[in-house]
C-alpha cells in the first residue's frame, strides 16, 4: 500500500530553502518536488527562458493549481537580460519577480561608508532601469529586504518610486541582522508587499554580538501568526513562501567597529533593543550543519522544510 499524499497547504517554497545541500536542477523539477510535499507554489529562478520550457512549467503549475514567483537579478547593464527574464516571467504566469539589491550582507560586504554610498547609487540606477521594463510588460518586481537596507531606508527607497509594479518581498527575519525590530519591519513593508519569505528565527548571544539562525516554523522567537496576519490585512492576495535555510548560525558582530561603519545614523538604542530580545535565549542551541555527513545534512534540510509546511497548515490561518 502506497503512502498517503501530504495534506495541502497554500504556502509555497522558495528554492533558497534548499541552498545548503540539495540544489534543484530545474524549475520544473522543483515544481514537482514541492507539489509532492503538498506545497501551494514555488519561488524559483527559471532554469530556461526558452518559450517551450516556459510553457511546460506554466501548464504544469496550472494543472496542479500552484502559483509561481520567479527569482531574478536587477538589471546591472543595458537591461536586455532583465527584459528577457521579465518576458518569461509574464509568460509563465508568475505573480511577480523576487529580486534583491545586494547578494550578501551589508556589514560583511562594505568596509567603508563610501563603498555603501556607491552601492546605494548603483541600486537606484538598477531600479530606474528596471521600472520602464516592468511597466511595459506589466510584471511586478518584489525587492527583498536582504540584510542590506534598514527598514527606514527601505521605505524611503520604495517611496521614491511611485510605480505600481515595484513592491517588496517581505522577509520576516533578515532585518534582525541590522538590529531592526522584526514586527516594526513587517508593519512598515506590508503595505507594499507583493511576495514574502516566511521564516522563524533562533538567536543566542556570542562574544561579538549574537548568532542568528533560521529554524523550523514555530521553534523560534517570532510570532509568525501576527506577522502573517499583518501582511494579509494589507494584501490578502499575497502568497506566503517559505524560506527555511538549514545552515550554521550567522554571526551578527554588532559589538565590533566594522559592523557600524555603514550605519552613521543609527545609535545605541537599536543595539540595546535587539540585545534585550536576544538575552533570554543565552545558551540556546541552534541548528548546526558543520560536521554532518552529506546524507545526514540532506535529511535535516528536507525534514526542516516538511516541518515548516506542517506548521503552516496547522497553525497559520490561510496558509
Amino acid at each position: 500500500m502506497g503512502m498517503a499524499a501530504p495534506a495541502k497547504t497554500t504556502m509555497g517554497i522558495a528554492t533558497t530553502s534548499y541552498m545548503t545541500v540539495w540544489r534543484p536542477r530545474g524549475t520544473y523539477e522543483f515544481l514537482e518536488h514541492c507539489h509532492a510535499l503538498g506545497s501551494g507554489g514555488i519561488q524559483a529562478s527559471l532554469s530556461s527562458l526558452e518559450s517551450a520550457y516556459v510553457r511546460k512549467v506554466r501548464d504544469r503549475a496550472q494543472q496542479l493549481g500552484m502559483y509561481i514567483e520567479v527569482m531574478g537579478p536587477l538589471p546591472r547593464d543595458d537591461g536586455a537580460q532583465f527584459e528577457a527574464v521579465v518576458k518569461a516571467s509574464r509568460d509563465v504566469g508568475a505573480i511577480c519577480i523576487r529580486s534583491a539589491c545586494l547578494g550578501g550582507r551589508r556589514y560583511e560586504t562594505f568596509g567603508s561608508l563610501a563603498d555603501w554610498d556607491k552601492f546605494v547609487a548603483d541600486s537606484h540606477a538598477a531600479i530606474e532601469r528596471a521600472i520602464p521594463i516592468l511597466e511595459r510588460h506589466k510584471v511586478k518586481l518584489a525587492l527583498e529586504n536582504h540584510k542590506d537596507w534598514t527598514a527606514e531606508e527601505f521605505v524611503k527607497l520604495l517611496d521614491k518610486y511611485k510605480s505600481e509594479y515595484l513592491g517588496t518581498c517581505v522577509d520576516t527575519g533578515n532585518n534582525m541582522a541590522l538590529l531592526d525590530d522584526p514586527y516594526e519591519l513587517v508593519d512598515a513593508l506590508a503595505p507594499r508587499a507583493f511576495s514574502t519569505h516566511i521564516k522563524d528565527m533562533g538567536v543566542t548571544p556570542y562574544p561579538d554580538g549574537f548568532l542568528l539562525s533560521e529554524v523550523p516554523l514555530g521553534e523560534g522567537m517570532l510570532d509568525l501568526k501576527r506577522m502573517v496576519q499583518t501582511i494579509q490585512r494589507a494584501h490578502p492576495e499575497v502568497k506566503m513562501s517559505l524560506e527555511m535555510i538549514t545552515r550554521d548560525p550567522l554571526k551578527i558582530p554588532c559589538f565590533t567597529e566594522k559592523y557600524w561603519v555603514t550605519f552613521p545614523h543609527r545609535n545605541g538604542k537599536f543595539l540595546a533593543r535587539m540585545m534585550r530580545l536576544v538575552e533570554p535565549y543565552r545558551g540556546k542551541s541552534l541548528l548546526q550543519m558543520t560536521g554532518l555527513d552529506p546524507e545526514a545534512a540532506r535529511k535535516m534540510e528536507g525534514e526542516n522544510v516538511v516541518k515548516c509546511l506542517a506548521y503552516a497548515r496547522e497553525k497559520l490561518h490561510g496558509t
